[in-house]
């Protein structure tokens, strides 16, 4: 009782801790996932009607034709790939209708960005090859060069060959200098690029400088801080200040989710992070979702990322679910064990104070309370198994609070008291001393359901035991746990599972439906003189 007592003690702090924990960042993140939908609503509603205001266009305004399908296609961009491939190649159609080449040079732009965040490299180039880089105005060579530079960052990354890498880098290194020499100074292009340009080069404190003072101007876009904050947090995690990173990783999936962004690496290096702490199970919800992104957008490179590490977080998360419910096991055994300990004491007690009451004269005096003390006797064990239920309910709390406790290690006292307990001799401890406690109220329990039977049908323990789990599902019922969920919890089985047991022994039965139930609650409990209750 004392273990017992003592597991609790130990268990109560981590349960607060882990309320305390559901208003943290990750909390907030997980509230912005079930909101996903509301986003992703609004973002198709604005598309509604830009395609709506598209159909009313006269087919020869192609200059607002063209206008119109741009709008849908930086709706788009970062959110389907399919789908701004269709309206940026109806760009390039109306462009060279128009014979505008500057329209196409821009159109060419907008499908290399697309390409690019698909992961397709090879095609990138191509689509940017031919682009008259003179003629274009300045946000568009900006964009021009911001893309070109981040397609040969990313294949440094990717290649990641000593050969390769610098000459990838080197050429990532001038086309950025070219984006920041023409954008406009003090702009979120020229300070998020500069500060860029110093992450991938090394130099983190000038970075980390810039990126924020972006986030601290108030005057970004959902989109921009999502971009900032996640460069931001990969600078941290170069800095090797991991907590920071996850934080801001956080954030910039907060916003992604926010406006709507598909095509977005927040969230998979955020899982990967997660993975690396330990922190398994929000590992495993955070690349669900990335993926759940990446195969909406299209985003051939991402899937490809992110299901080279899903197998293998997916495996660490059912490590730990086994580990999860071995404790939750063995503290359950501990708590239905001092359940099992408070019905024999009850029990006794109840007998002992009959036994003092042998004078005649009060016998005749107490006979209504007798029969009141046989309802409180039968109510008192049903409400005993009801409150095993209730634990049974507090422990899913604990668990939950275990999943912050258990990767941080913080759990040997526990598992040096549960390592004491024999889980299978608990189990078997609990029903045995049911069964016992059950036929000293109900001694004639079985021969009185067996009469509900054929013969052929009758249901008779062996002779090494008090009952079947038959009989024991029927004395649940009896004593007041009619619930099956409650029951299956009690028997540790599935309720599908004493479902079918039910179902397979009314069927036996010489009467069905509610008259088996209602003959089964009519068999008495007995005194201990042997009068029927």
């Amino acid at each position: 009782m004392r273990r017992v007592l003592l597991l609790f003690f130990i268990l109560f702090p981590i349960t607060f801790s882990a309320i305390a924990a559901d208003g943290d960042l990750f909390g907030q993140l997980k509230a912005e996932f079930s909101k996903k939908a509301i986003y992703d609503r609004q973002k198709e509603a604005h598309i509604t009607a830009l395609k709506a205001n598209l159909k009313q266009l006269q087919p020869t305004d192609l200059q607002k034709q063209f206008a119109v399908c741009n709008q849908l296609y930086d709706d788009y961009k970062s959110y389907q790939y399919d789908s701004a491939y269709v309206y940026v190649n109806k760009l390039l159609s109306i462009s060279e209708t128009l014979k505008d080449r500057s329209k196409e040079d821009l159109s060419k732009i907008k499908m290399g960005f697309i390409l690019l965040s698909s992961g397709m490299f090879k095609e990138t180039f191509e689509s940017m090859q031919g682009v008259n880089v003179k003629n274009l105005q300045t946000p568009a060579k900006v964009e021009y060069y911001s893309i070109v530079m981040r397609a040969y960052y990313d294949l440094a990354a990717y290649n990641n060959d000593k050969h390769y890498t610098p000459i990838y880098t080197a050429a990532a290194n001038r086309y950025i200098d070219s984006a920041i020499a023409i954008s406009k100074p003090g702009s979120y292009d020229n300070i998020y690029l500069t500060g860029y340009k110093s992450y991938k080069n090394g130099a983190d404190e000038p970075a980390v400088a810039l990126f924020s003072q972006l986030l601290n101007s108030n005057k970004l876009t959902e989109h921009q801080k999502a971009i900032v904050e996640s460069t931001l947090s990969n600078v941290y995690q170069s800095m090797s200040q991991p907590d920071k990173s996850v934080d801001l990783l956080i954030k910039a999936t907060i916003n992604d989710i926010r406006s709507s962004t598909k095509e977005t690496i927040a969230l998979f290096w955020l899982a990967e992070i997660l993975y690396k702490k330990g922190d398994i199970k929000n590992a495993y919800l955070a690349l669900e979702h990335a993926l759940d992104d990446a195969e909406f957008y299209g985003a051939r490179q991402r899937k490809v990322q992110i299901a080279s590490l899903l197998p293998i977080v997916a495996s660490e998360k059912l490590l730990f679910i086994e580990r999860e419910e071995k404790l939750y096991i063995r503290s359950l055994s501990m708590i239905t064990a001092l359940a099992v300990v408070i019905v024999v004491v009850s029990v006794l007690l109840y007998k002992r104070n009959k036994k003092l009451k042998s004078k005649e004269k009060i016998i005749e005096k107490v006979n209504e309370k007798l029969m009141e003390g046989t309802k409180i006797k039968e109510d008192y064990i049903g409400y005993f198994f009801n409150v095993i239920s209730g634990y049974i309910l507090q422990l899913e709390r604990i668990k939950r609070s275990v999943d912050t406790k258990l990767p941080a290690k913080k759990y040997d006292d526990i598992q040096l008291m549960a390592n004491n307990i024999n889980i299978k001799k608990e189990r078997e401890t609990l029903f045995n001393t049911f069964d016992q406690v059950f036929l000293k109220i109900f001694p004639n329990f079985v021969e009185e359901f067996n009469k509900l039977f054929k013969k052929e049908n009758q249901i008779w323990p062996k002779e090494n035991e008090v009952l079947t789990t038959d009989l024991r599902i029927f004395a649940l019922m009896r004593i007041g746990i009619t619930d099956t969920e409650t029951i299956a919890k009690i028997l540790e089985y599935t309720e599908k599972t004493i479902y079918v047991y039910k179902m397979r022994i009314k069927a036996k039965a010489l009467i069905h439906g509610d008259e088996f139930d209602q003959r089964v609650m009519a068999i008495k409990a007995v005194d201990i003189d042997g009068k029927k209750s």
